[in-house]
């Protein structure tokens, strides 16, 4: 199996007489409360006098119990200073939990939550979101035949104690869709670029039309009747030939007009006739992520049968070198019909974006696109490793996403997106220029710019994702791979919209 086993979580109303874990949520400066208290008092205030200093969020306080206790284990985790706790701090200490409870090969235990003051948070939400982190650190990518067994093989089992069942069940409905569609999504990322590309990206759509979710594909013959001409000249390099995937989920009681979400699919960037040097090219198996993260989020909505209608479409090729491969210099009418005088080939997701984005906005004239893309170096080195790029022509959408964000871990940092711009996209020969002259100059402004000529004025958000598809190391919410950022953050973005409509 390439990711490990689902958790499995069961409200509780009690602490079973057999619990063999027991896993106490403690925020730092407050008394135990009942249910921790009758538990300390059992095992001889050993509860308490771990309590008694301060521990950072996260922290993983492991106690062996007394004869009497019938629990072999106990652990406190501190969720930091009440005042600091959010869904954010939750999820980070159930990811610390998940890491704790893998090192000392334990596969189930019982999370006992009693009420925590100063908290707006409800008991059902503090549960799940710990549950969300917990499930989300324990996801693992392996295609290994030969490896040892791990506890991360194994099925694991937690009891959440401390909530109204209804509320919790409902919470972790929520959660365990939004860490499906996150799993899912990194899984798509992680696939090795012989597993997964043109050819082959429609059968890994399967799990979204066992979800509910129509999944209809357009390929290169449809594309060309469609004069779609960006995208295949994207991918007239590969053997492969580009496609274009188009998901429906429409929930009920959902309204006509859709939210579109846009995803760039570049299964293999090797930047085509303009190479990449080799170690920027290591990594280009994950120049899909945006496409992923819009299968995420419409996996996630999904499963949660949340009440919205979303589209998905996903712009999906290969850009590599070859004697058919697209060439600096040409000239390409897209789909929108306008002419684009081309440069630099490794700038080639904003070619495929320009197509699937006139598509989107005139075939389902949706509310709003949103677009997601690994699009550009230049984010990166303006905003470093701390956030990702947004560019919108509607500011408050904009500022609802960054909350969003904010309230997830996944951080966006609104740049502009002026008329100015497009001085530098003019062409003599072409309606635009592919890019401005200079890429070093700031390229990832001009691109939004370039890509705004093909939303037809629809209210529209770029998410310029570059750096933040892969992690080297593991994280708190993940180990390293795929990230899957951004299908968080869009998930509570739309959840907020639908409750503002």
């Amino acid at each position: 199996m390439p990711q490990s086993p689902v958790p499995v979580f069961e409200a509780a109303d009690a602490i079973a007489a057999n619990a063999s874990v027991i896993v106490i949520l403690k925020a730092d400066g407050q008394a135990l409360g009942p249910r921790a208290a009758a538990l300390d008092e059992a095992a001889g205030g050993i509860l308490s006098r771990a309590c008694s200093t301060a521990a950072e969020a996260g922290t993983c306080i492991d106690l062996v119990p007394p004869q009497g206790v019938a629990a072999r284990r106990l652990i406190v985790l501190s969720l930091g200073k009440a005042e600091t706790v959010s869904a954010l701090s939750l999820a980070k200490a159930g990811g610390s939990l998940a890491a704790h409870l893998e090192d000392k090969g334990e596969d189930e235990a019982t999370l006992v939550l009693d009420p925590i003051a100063g908290v707006s948070l409800s008991g059902a939400e503090i549960l799940a979101r710990v549950a969300l982190g917990l499930r989300l650190r324990r996801y693992r990518f392996d295609l290994r035949n030969k490896r040892p067994v791990a506890a991360a093989d194994k099925v694991w089992r937690l009891q959440l104690v401390g909530a109204d069942k209804n509320a919790l069940e409902a919470a972790l409905t929520r959660t365990n869709a939004v860490a499906e569609g996150v799993e899912y999504a990194r899984t798509l990322v992680n696939l090795p670029p012989n597993h997964l590309h043109p050819e082959s990206f429609p059968s890994h759509l399967e799990p979204l039309r066992a979800a509910g979710i129509e999944v209809e594909v357009l390929d290169a013959g449809h594309l060309k009747e469609l004069g779609m001409n960006a995208i295949l000249a994207v991918g007239a390099g590969s053997v492969r030939a580009p496609k274009i995937a188009v998901l429906r989920y429409r929930g009920e009681g959902s309204g006509e007009q859709p939210l579109a979400f846009v995803g760039k699919g570049v299964c293999f960037d090797s930047g085509g006739l303009c190479i990449k040097g080799g170690e920027q090219m290591f990594d280009m198996k994950a120049d899909m992520a945006g496409a992923a993260a819009v299968v995420g989020l419409l996996l996630s909505l999904a499963r949660q049968k949340s009440p919205v209608h979303a589209v998905g479409v996903l712009g999906i090729a290969e850009n590599l070198p070859s004697g058919t491969a697209l060439k600096p210099r040409e000239i390409i009418t897209t789909g929108s019909g306008q002419t684009v005088e081309v440069f630099d080939t490794d700038a080639e997701g904003r070619l495929i974006l320009a197509d699937c984005l006139y598509y989107t906005a005139t075939r389902f004239e949706p509310s709003a696109i949103v677009d997601l893309a690994t699009l550009t170096y230049s984010v990166m080195r303006g905003l470093g490793s701390i956030f990702a790029g947004l560019f919108s022509t509607d500011d408050a959408i904009a500022a609802q996403m960054i909350a969003a964000g904010e309230t997830v871990g996944e951080r966006f940092w609104q740049l502009p997106l002026d008329r100015a711009y497009d001085e530098g996209l003019k062409s003599p020969l072409a309606d635009l220029r592919h890019h401005a002259k200079d890429m070093e100059d700031g390229d990832a402004p001009y691109a939004a710019a370039f890509l705004r000529h093909f939303t037809e004025d629809r209210p529209w958000v770029h998410l310029d994702i570059a750096g933040k598809e892969l992690a080297g190391e593991d994280r708190p919410l993940g180990r390293e791979g795929a990230t899957a950022f951004g299908v968080q953050m869009l998930e509570e973005w739309v959840q907020m919209n639908r409750k503002s409509a």
